[in-house]
């Protein structure tokens, strides 16, 4: 077989080659993949020389661009510091209310307030902030300590129950385990407490159990749920008379509160968080209970 000779199927030159009667084509490689082979080789060589690219034991080559990506990162983190510093002065400089009657910066704290929450909150009080079992629902105003903003941005700084020295103590009695009430007693006093919400779910207590739980009340409860049973903000103890319930409302839940007690636990943010994030992570908290009115 002669070079130059075409292949009689595909009308192929051939190579002059040829192997147990298989005449081997001349297809050379494609003119693009020469192109992008020889532009690819000419970038790598123009990125080696202009950018950072090779080891040399403990440092590296700068090159001639001087580009260097930590200090690039640097860079953008102090403006970012100096963008965040105008709007985090403002915030600081003025209170509360002066805040929630400025529309921008309620922006300010409903942006940032969000990512806060969702950082730092929302593994306790759920992304909706609706709460759970143990956990209260920041969206129904059912504030143990208070609502107003100041008194929200003071038990974020010192927690409930926590670690901080000046923490906030709450605790409920175990009137079963520690033999001040007994079995029938704290039958009576569910009885009474369900009546006060006027909760109708599960089996219904007779009247006599329920005015027996009221004596019961009387003589050991309003001490920190106050005589209306609408609770004391200054000893966190929360309203009985309302729809909200951190333990749940069914009868075995509020059993098992006055039998066994509570002690929740809210850890202490001032270490954590800064006095800025801690008054917009109050306000932004606020909020949620207010757009649920």
């Amino acid at each position: 077989m002669e070079i130059g000779e075409r292949d009689p199927v595909t009308g192929q030159l051939t190579t002059g080659h040829e192997w147990n009667g298989i005449k081997e084509l001349y297809t050379p490689v494609p003119r693009v993949v020469i192109f992008f082979l020889v532009t690819t080789v000419l970038f790598a060589v123009v990125y080696w020389v202009l950018m950072p690219a090779w080891p040399l034991g403990t440092t590296y080559t700068k090159g001639l661009l001087r580009i260097d990506q930590k200090t690039s990162v640097e860079r953008q983190i102090e403006e970012a510091a100096a963008e965040r510093s105008a709007w985090t002065r403002k915030i600081d400089e003025i209170d509360f209310a002066a805040i929630q009657s400025d529309p921008a910066a309620m922006t300010i704290v409903q942006e940032n307030g969000r990512t806060l929450f969702g950082d730092n909150c929302a593994a306790c009080h759920g992304t909706t902030a609706q709460g759970g079992p143990g956990f209260p629902n920041l969206t129904a105003k059912a504030w143990l300590w208070g609502g107003d903003p100041e008194t929200i941005a003071e038990t974020l700084r010192v927690g409930i129950n926590s670690a901080n020295e000046e923490t906030r103590v709450s605790q409920m009695l175990a009137f079963g385990r520690d033999g001040i009430l007994d079995r029938k007693q704290i039958t009576d006093v569910v009885a009474y407490v369900r009546s006060l919400g006027g909760l109708s779910g599960g089996v219904q207590a007779p009247p006599e159990s329920t005015a027996a739980g009221r004596e019961v009340f009387a003589a050991n409860c309003v001490a920190c749920h106050g005589d209306d049973a609408k609770g004391n903000r200054d000893l966190g103890a929360p309203d009985l008379t309302d729809a909200t319930w951190i333990y749940g409302d069914d009868v075995q839940s509020i059993q098992t509160t006055i039998y066994a007690g509570r002690q929740g636990h809210m850890p202490h943010w001032e270490q954590r968080l800064s006095a800025t994030e801690r008054k917009i992570l109050a306000l932004y908290v606020l909020s949620l209970s207010e757009a649920g009115k």
